[in-house]
Formats: structure tokens, sequence, C-alpha cells
């Protein structure tokens, strides 16, 4: 696969600012954190794969580039290219195989869930560090980059999870 020289810069900036993790033991809204999990060579290409995506159009039901994209169809064309990983059906069946993880906890690869139609675990996208996901929204239908705590995602963020460990 082919990544353009920007793109592999914009990861490369996105993963400097993940380098720096809260040390052990700090203390993080009063309670005391992990060791960091440490970021697999699947979750960068997990990344790398979904970067390479932006500006794709959006699909209703869409499973491949050519076709477009919604958010679980991006996810498990992405796990599957990137990592090699079978991952089908909607979001909320999505979230139910990944492992729950805390939103401190989050590291590039891993998944973000929302709540955009009224349902829990109705929209996906995969957290590429610095409080940044890659997802595609119907709205404007288009992969993009949004910001976890943008006043829309963060009043509808639900949970995360994993899949790579």
């Amino acid at each position: 696969m082919r990544f353009s020289l920007s793109c592999v810069f914009l990861f490369s900036v996105l993963l400097a600012g993940c380098g720096s993790p809260l040390p052990r033991g700090t203390a993080e809204r009063g309670t005391i954190t992990q060791a960091p999990r440490a970021v697999s060579g699947h979750a960068t290409e997990v990344v790398m794969y979904a970067m390479s995506l932006i500006d794709t159009g959006y699909r209703f039901g869409g499973k491949n580039p050519e076709a477009g994209l919604d958010c679980s169809g991006m996810v498990s064309y992405i796990f599957d290219q990137a990592a090699g990983l079978k991952v089908q059906g909607s979001a909320a069946e999505i979230a139910r195989r990944g492992r729950p993880i805390g939103r401190h906890e989050l590291r590039p690869g891993d998944l973000v869930f929302f709540n955009t139609m009224n349902r829990p675990f109705s929209h996906v996208g995969i957290y590429i560090g610095n409080d940044r996901f890659v997802h595609a929204p119907s709205t404007n239908g288009r992969v993009r980059i949004e910001q976890m705590g943008s006043r829309y995602f963060a009043q509808r963020y639900e949970a995360a999870r994993t899949l790579l460990d």
C-alpha cells in the first residue's frame, strides 16, 4: 500500500503527541492510572490505513472504499486489510466483540463509540491519538478526522473498546 508523504508525516505528529503518557501512579481525576498500554504494530497499521481513507465517500451499508463506507463498514474494512481481523456487523455488534477500556486508556487503533441516533453504540470510529478519531459520518458524507472533545461528540461519547489485545 502506498501512503502519501503528508499522510505519514501527519500520522507521525499524531503519535508523537501520544508519546508522553502520565507516569505510573499519577493521579488523574482522583484515580491512580495504570502503566500505559503499548501501541502494537497492528494498531499502527490500522491508524495508517484509516488515515489513507480520509475523504472517501459515505454510503449507508458501504463496506469498501470504491462503493463508499459507513462507520461500521469502514472499521470492518480497515481491520481486515490492516490487521487481518474479520470484524463484521453494526457498530453495536462490533462493540460487543471488543474488550472494554477506559477513555483514559485509549491508544491509537482503539475503537470509540457514540450514541448518535438515540440508541447506544450507534456510531463507531477509530482513535488515532491526541483526542482525535477517524470516522465515516453520514453528515457531510466523507471519512474525516474529528475531535473527541468537540461539543457534539463529547455529549454523545458512549465507550471505548480494543480489538488488538
